[in-house]
């Protein structure tokens, strides 16, 4: 499952590794934008097989942040 941003933004922090376990609701990556974080949760319950985004990267809406299966 692909796990997107919800706007646009700056990749503030990222909560997870690849690998690692995450629960449904379980914040994977945090987002800034216009000074506000915004907490991009796993929507299932998985393993993260892949990050495609580091701290600091900036997104669009829509972009692929981690897969999570």
């Amino acid at each position: 499952m692909e796990l997107k941003a919800s706007m646009a933004g700056s990749v503030w922090k990222v909560n997870v590794n690849q690998g690692d376990s995450v629960s449904e609701g379980q914040d994977v990556v945090i987002l800034e934008s216009m000074k506000m974080e915004i907490p991009i949760p796993a929507e299932i319950t998985g393993t993260v097989q892949e990050l495609r985004v580091a701290e600091g990267d900036f997104v669009n809406e829509g972009d692929v942040l981690a897969i999570i299966d």
